[in-house]
């Protein structure tokens, strides 16, 4: 009897080490989860990242800055597993702003080869395998020609996924974006296709460059900069904004969790 019941307590206490052991790791590196509990209706849909602290990063280790735009390429790939690990279906990514051509030519030409070599990663590919849309947003008559072809393909191959898509804000400006949509409106309204009266905010959103995408609910920026740089002028106007100390290439999950789960703690009442 004594016996059986030392048994039944030792296997109680294996059970119950074998539990603690799963609940402290659901909150370590590997198992840490956003926001349990949270309804599906209140999750994030589309999360913006404005990636800045590459060159900061670059300087501070004794790099030519565009070593640090090849070290950021690092928590891209964690930051697209951290999407599809937490089932958030939209990201976007500030890759490269129009105000960016004003960089060194010598910056631009590393910059652009390391976008060419981030879109035919092998892992990246993978992870494109595995259902993550790719669509480049911006002003397509600035693509860099040698571009073109690459991101054309990589549009194409990822057409289909379902399971993340991946917005890459590349030769993009929030208020040019804006302009360019004004230009187009004004000329439909000069053709007579459109009289000021049929403007509103649902028809002026379908010429924007970014047609189709949803608002973001949350955008974080990097390198401690509390500014959105012309990021998403039009869709960010309701974003939730999380402005970190940290450098862009030093971003980890454990960042993202922990950033991710205050949004939740906040209220939007949208002006209500």
């Amino acid at each position: 009897m004594i016996k059986n019941l030392m048994l039944l307590l030792l296997s109680l206490a294996v059970i119950g080490s074998i539990y603690a052991y799963w609940l402290y790791s659901r909150h370590t590196h590997y198992g840490r989860s956003v926001a349990p509990g949270i309804p599906e209706t209140k999750r994030i849909k589309h999360l913006g990242i404005i990636m800045d602290g590459n060159r900061r990063w670059a300087k501070q280790h004794g790099h030519k800055p565009w070593i640090g735009h090849k070290k950021g390429v690092e928590p891209v790939r964690t930051t697209l597993e951290f999407c599809i690990k937490n089932e958030i279906p939209n990201l976007t990514l500030y890759v490269f702003s129009l105000e960016n051509f004003n960089r060194p030519q010598e910056e631009l030409s590393y910059l652009f080869d390391v976008l060419a070599q981030q879109i035919s990663d092998q892992e990246l590919d993978k992870l494109f395998q595995e259902g993550v849309k790719v669509k480049f947003i911006g002003d397509r008559n600035a693509f860099p020609e040698k571009l073109k072809p690459l991101i054309e393909d990589i549009e194409t191959k990822t057409q289909h996924g379902e399971k993340l898509t991946l917005q890459l804000l590349f030769c993009y400006g929030g208020q040019q974006e804006i302009v360019a949509a004004c230009k187009e409106i004004a000329t439909l309204c000069r053709q007579g296709t459109l009289t000021p009266e049929d403007i509103t905010p649902e028809l002026f959103k379908k010429h924007l460059w970014s047609d189709g995408l949803q608002e973001p609910d949350l955008i974080i920026r990097t390198a401690g900069d509390q500014r959105l740089s012309n990021f998403l002028t039009w869709g960010s106007a309701y974003s939730e904004l999380a402005f970190l100390p940290c450098l862009w290439p030093e971003i980890t999950e454990d960042i993202l969790v922990d950033t991710v789960n205050n949004f939740y703690h906040r209220k939007r009442t949208f002006g209500k």
